[in-house]
């Protein structure tokens, strides 16, 4: 019945839950530990997506204490290899529903529930929904242990708050319930200038002109240069910026961005929630090129097409500034992170006389966010974008390129093709096939990679089918067909026929050449047993759930990547 009347309230108020605020006075903090430091803050820029939650560390170690942090139930448990590992969700009373991520262990009784249905299934992934009356918890109820699961590069805790309803992700530090100790302003280290014009309905983006930024003081900065920034007719300003937090050597992302025209505040971006459909449009908030080669905040103080009006409390022009020849305006950038702490540069402008004259390729095709699109580089290569997949309006010139140099294991079986600049993010996957010839012996490996700026190569995915390798993929850049001809490999980290008695677990490094880890397979005595894969470490591991007997075992470990190559181990130990 709550569930309804809230559904009801939102509808009635359109659904624009962004006015609604948590009482920080109903959480209690999600993990027994006294240190209450920092690895990454909510809504931070990375390619691909927003950062959903707030990362507390662990000092380092797993198996700290995680406690329910207000009233409710548990209504998900997941088991998974990568995102977020082993993740529980509290669906608590008071209408939001907590997740807590790359836990090492679920509390006892749910990790033995969670394990007798995962050899039920045989699955060693599983995702378990409850009702209400199933998992009951209180405030402060223990739930699970801290870990390094899924895909987490070091101990630590991932813990989100969603609206239940909506399941629109809140920034938990804004709202007060996570207190980070923080006086430190935000670092402004780089700007960048675009001057931008319009040709048949597609923006063209001049190349970015790059400028230095010092410190004054403390949270006040200016730039290396004394003279006023030359602009065009039409531009707007890129900033790179980062934060810190006391006592941690990590970099966060900021809340708020505001730029200013001589007094007057005409861009602001913010980052109070998002709901998941809009992640991926970060690289829309950010300015996806320059962002991809930072470890900062690099973002656009301009809205592209397809970046959403909820992220820009005040936007006019779109952010884009007009100047005149000769004339002169003073700009602020200013930058805010999630407690408050604020930075500041401050620089003047002076309208250039040349001006910008955008000239796209003639052979270029227009792209547009609104319609489906068919962008063919020549008979045997094509790429289908679908509506609402661009971020703005591009031209586009898809080439046939060359035949990329192999490597021990890869066999190369087409040219590469370009479709889309590596530079351009894909809001949804795009279909891309390409024809080439594919020997009998290889179609089941063929799939197409990618190719780095170094000429490197990297899987992408997809299947081989009449003729051609087809992939549903939001890689741009360099696409080839090939095929991955070397099965994963397997070293046991214990020695064959060892007494494991005294063992918790039986670990094996896991790892493949090329198109990765698709599937494992471990059996004991011939029996299906699960098996955890932690990929960040490379390892498979399996926890021993039975007393030791002081008799020996059989095992049969089958690995496949994701070509379909296979590696089997067969061994015995004692326990």
């Amino acid at each position: 019945m709550r569930r309804i009347l809230i559904l009801f309230l939102l509808a009635a108020i359109g659904t624009d839950v962004r006015a609604q605020r948590l009482n920080p006075e109903e959480y209690i903090y999600p993990i027994r530990q006294e240190s209450r430091l920092y690895s990454a803050n909510f809504g931070e820029l990375r390619p691909g997506h927003f950062h959903s939650g707030v990362d507390i560390k662990t000092d380092g170690v797993e198996g700290k204490t995680l406690v329910a942090v207000a009233d409710g139930y548990v209504s998900r448990l997941s088991v998974s290899a990568g995102g977020y590992g082993r993740a529980i969700y509290l669906t608590l009373h008071n209408g939001t529903t907590a997740v807590y991520g790359h836990l090492q262990r679920f509390r006892d009784d749910i990790e033995q529930y969670v394990r007798k249905e995962r050899y039920a299934r045989r699955s060693n992934g599983v995702s378990l929904w409850f009702e209400p009356g199933v998992w009951p918890v209180k405030q402060g109820d223990v739930i699970g242990y801290s870990g390094n699961s899924g895909s987490s590069g070091g101990p630590h805790l991932h813990f989100e708050i969603r609206d239940t309803p909506t399941q629109r992700l809140y920034n938990v530090v804004r709202e007060g319930v996570i207190r980070p100790a923080d006086n430190l302003p935000p670092r402004i280290l780089r700007i960048h200038y675009v001057e931008v014009d319009t040709v048949r309905g597609v923006p063209i983006h001049s190349s970015p002109e790059s400028y230095g930024v010092v410190r004054d003081a403390d949270g006040r900065y200016r730039l290396t240069r004394n003279e006023p920034v030359g602009v065009g007719r039409k531009g707007y300003f890129i900033v790179e910026t980062s934060d810190r937090r006391n006592g941690v050597y990590n970099t966060f992302g900021v809340w708020r961005v505001t730029a200013s025209l001589d007094g007057h505040t005409y861009f602001e971006y913010r980052m109070d929630g998002f709901t998941h459909d809009l992640s991926r449009c970060c690289d829309a908030v950010s300015c996806y090129a320059l962002k991809i080669g930072s470890r900062n905040e690099v973002i656009r103080l301009a809205q592209l097409a397809g970046a959403p009006d909820s992220f820009y409390p005040v936007m006019e022009e779109r952010g884009v500034v007009r100047t005149a020849v000769g004339d002169r305006h003073r700009i602020r950038i200013e930058a805010e992170d999630d407690c408050g702490n604020r930075s500041s540069l401050e620089f003047s402008v002076e309208g250039r006389t040349e001006s910008f004259r955008a000239c796209p390729d003639t052979a270029a095709v227009a792209v547009f966010p609104d319609r489906n699109t068919v962008v063919r580089a020549d008979r045997d290569a094509e790429i289908r974008i679908q509506k609402g997949s661009l971020h703005e309006p591009l031209f586009v010139r898809p080439e046939r390129l060359d035949t990329p140099k192999s490597r021990p294991g890869i066999v190369v079986l087409s040219p590469a093709y370009r479709f889309l600049e590596r530079t351009t993010p894909l809001r949804n996957p795009a279909l891309v096939t390409i024809r080439t010839q594919v020997p009998q012996a290889l179609r089941l490996r063929a799939i197409l990679a990618g190719r780095t700026d170094k000429g490197g190569l990297y899987q992408v995915g997809g299947t081989y089918s009449n003729g051609a390798v087809t992939a549903v993929t939001r890689t741009t850049g360099d696409l080839v067909v090939v095929a991955d001809t070397l099965p994963p490999t397997i070293r046991p980290l214990f020695t064959e026929g060892a007494d494991l008695a005294g063992a918790e677990s039986l670990r094996f490094r896991v790892a493949d050449n090329f198109s990765g880890i698709a599937s494992w397979r471990l059996t004991i005595d011939g029996e299906w047993v699960p098996c955890d894969r932690f990929p960040m470490r490379g390892t498979l591991v399996h926890l021993f759930d039975t007393p030791a007997t002081r008799r020996r075992h059989t095992l049969e470990l089958t690995v496949r990547d994701g070509c379909g190559n296979t590696a089997r181990y067969t061994g015995s130990f004692i326990r």
